[in-house]
């Protein structure tokens, strides 16, 4: 068969696939039948179904937050254990590309903008937050930032473009670091911290899922904090030099609750999703919603049951969107209003591409792709 024909069949094949999602999620049916339970996927769903389908990665040591989507063939994992995981087959099967001595970092973030180019974090106190780069699918890699401050700990990454993007630090003398780069990665600054406001006493960052600093478009940025006696959302229309900071409703305070994830749709709607990451707390109310650029947040009239990490928009849709957590993944069909519980598996992080590339991971190497 030709090239048309193997093109042809794919754009039918994600077709099929778009209609499943979007029109089981549109219709308020549950779109991830209560079943994404490992190892393997649940069976006898009808027609049309959607629903997580787990695949092997081998590795159930490492714990997957760091997560990027390219599409339904191609993503990019990044986790504990300084691993890194690429796939160019849906999954069927993974790379091991993880950068040369990096067995004692802790990879929680994963920007990729094909699949060959990708940029991944590394959290912790010093030096231990670092910066590396690729651009030959992770068959080398170069380090491109390593933190020299001790008080600075840096938990997030998102780019605007395959050129800009930004990393962001737990507060450092009294507020919020910001790193930029305008070459993809390659070379980092500090920026000044003249226009960040200042920082609540306690509040920090989650390194839970690599969204607690998000984007979209070409110069908007939001920053999800939590660990104070209020839950934050800084927001920024300048690529990181001038913030400003909005009360949200989900419950914060001690280290362990906040806003642990935000997802934008576009510069206006977005959501934010946390909670009480501890197992034996309750997380209520955890989750908002707001229209009108993150100045005001509002929150979820039916949230989440439990604590969530990670949030992610269907592609092409404007009111579906997913939430995950420990304890399962929640369906928003309505913007982000309310929520229900539609699947049981263990996920820390969810990112989803234009081409309907829905993927989640989390503990114990767990990766899966929404399939239908």
């Amino acid at each position: 068969m030709g090239r048309t024909g193997r093109t042809g069949r794919r754009r039918r094949a994600l077709g099929r696939v778009a209609a499943a999602v979007c029109g089981a999620a549109l219709a308020g049916v549950a779109a991830l039948p209560a079943a994404a339970r490992e190892p393997a996927p649940v069976q006898g769903r009808g027609p049309g179904a959607v629903h997580w389908a787990p695949k092997d990665t081998g590795t159930p040591e490492v714990r997957f937050r760091g997560l990027a989507a390219v599409g339904r063939d191609t993503a990019w994992l990044a986790g504990t254990r300084g691993t890194v995981l690429r796939t160019t087959d849906g999954g069927a099967s993974w790379r091991n590309v993880s950068p040369p001595g990096a067995e004692d970092l802790q990879f929680r973030d994963v920007e990729a903008f094909d699949a060959r180019h990708a940029v991944v974090l590394a959290i912790g106190e010093g030096e231990a937050s670092r910066v590396y780069r690729t651009d030959d699918g992770g068959r080398t890699w170069t380090e491109t930032f390593r933190n020299t401050d001790p008080k600075a700990f840096y938990d997030c990454m998102a780019f605007f473009d395959h050129r800009h993007g930004l990393a962001m630090s737990d507060p450092v003398d009294g507020r919020f670091r910001i790193l930029s780069t305008g070459d993809g990665g390659r070379t980092w600054t500090v920026l000044p911290d003249a226009g960040m406001p200042p920082a609540l006493d306690g509040e920090a960052g989650f390194a839970a899922s690599g969204q607690c600093l998000v984007t979209s478009g070409p110069k908007d940025v939001w920053l999800a904090t939590g660990g104070a006696a209020r839950a934050r959302v800084l927001h920024s229309a300048d690529r990181g030099r001038t913030w400003t900071a909005a009360d949200t409703p989900v419950p914060a305070g001690d280290p362990a609750r906040g806003v642990f994830a935000l997802a934008f749709r576009d510069r206006t709607h977005g959501l934010a999703v946390g909670g009480d990451y501890r197992p034996d707390q309750a997380s209520p109310r955890a989750a908002a919603v707001t229209d009108d650029g993150g100045r005001t947040w509002r929150p979820a009239a039916g949230a989440p049951p439990a604590y969530r990490s990670g949030a992610a928009w269907l592609p092409h849709s404007r009111g579906a969107a997913l939430a995950v957590g420990p304890t399962g993944t929640d369906l928003t069909t309505d913007g982000g209003r309310t929520w229900r519980t539609v699947g049981t598996g263990s996920y820390d992080t969810v990112d989803c591409a234009p081409d309907f590339g829905c993927w989640a991971a989390g503990e114990k190497g767990r990766v899966a792709r929404l399939e239908g």
